[in-house]
């Protein structure tokens, strides 16, 4: 095991329409796509596409959303460790003009305890808070093993402060800014005071507001892609998560400004694509993406 992520399995429904019908109306989408979802979820499946597969600890339900998100881990050669629930989670998700709406029906109850895994040779562990049993006792566990604990704050759970002050990197959304009534400035000053080594607040087309290991707080823009261009954002943090953990893994002598140029390389080609499998990218596409804005390498 190279790496750890624990997280909430979805199926996503993504679809284009611009008419949403009511009442006994019908109508006929552009464009769909159907792939795995949910945070860490997601991220997993992009640091495998990168090259380095990662184990899994994910809800999964014995039914055919279920059996098919098995058939995805295989496809990806992910160990998926199963939690297991009743059924599993979907979400549908319409994306327009860089926005994106999400109707979710989700089933986190769990039957079973999580399991306990031997992390072996594990350098990282992934985490964005769902089955807050597993993540905290694995942040722990990593923190205390001297193994990178990484922190996708994508929302406030009952577990995000307790969390916090085993976790290394955190890359938190605007939305947990929102929900905590902090502006990203104050949410960095929040991140540090739990001990977070690298703290970063995503802000979409804003780019990310971040800190380094000295403290210092940086400024790194999103990359320039004509908004004609933008098709998909769901995801593209969970892209980013997946791909950060990625540089670090392969390229740990390097920074975490390289780490993140290399991620935001990433998220940019995700938002180009309908929905998350398809907006996963290569090393190739990465360094296109990268060619193409003339990002440093």
């Amino acid at each position: 095991m190279q790496a750890l992520f624990i997280g909430q399995t979805y199926i996503d429904v993504t679809f284009i329409t611009d008419h949403l019908p009511t009442g006994d109306e019908k109508h006929v989408a552009e464009a769909y796509a159907v792939s795995f979802g949910g945070n860490a979820v997601t991220a997993a499946f992009c640091c495998a596409k990168l090259g380095i597969v990662p184990d899994l600890i994910a809800t999964v339900a014995n039914d055919w959303l279920g059996r098919m998100f098995q058939d995805m881990c295989a496809k990806y050669g992910i160990s998926l460790h199963g939690r297991k629930v009743n059924s599993s989670s979907l979400s549908f998700i319409m994306p327009k003009d860089g926005k994106r709406a999400i109707v979710r029906c989700r089933d986190d109850k769990h039957i079973h305890p999580f399991p306990h895994l031997n992390l072996g040779n594990c350098r990282a562990l992934h985490i964005d808070g769902h089955q807050p049993d597993a993540a905290i006792h694995y942040a722990k566990l990593c923190r205390e093993a001297g193994i990178l604990t990484s922190l996708d704050g994508g929302g406030l759970r009952t577990n995000t402060h307790e969390l916090l002050q085993f976790i290394d990197v955190a890359i938190v959304a605007e939305r947990l800014c929102e929900q905590m009534d902090l502006t990203p400035e104050k949410m960095l000053d929040y991140l540090k005071s739990r001990g977070v080594r690298v703290g970063g607040v995503t802000m979409g087309e804003k780019g990310l507001l971040w800190y380094d290991e000295t403290g210092a707080v940086q400024a790194m823009p999103a990359l320039p892609i004509p908004r004609e261009r933008v098709i998909d954002t769901n995801g593209a943090g969970d892209v980013f998560h997946g791909a950060y953990v990625y540089s670090y893994l392969a390229n740990p002598g390097k920074s975490w400004q390289d780490h993140f140029d290399f991620a935001r390389a990433a998220s940019t080609y995700k938002i180009q694509r309908l929905g998350n499998e398809a907006g996963l990218p290569t090393l190739a596409d990465i360094g296109q993406v990268r060619q193409e804005f003339e990002v440093r390498v």
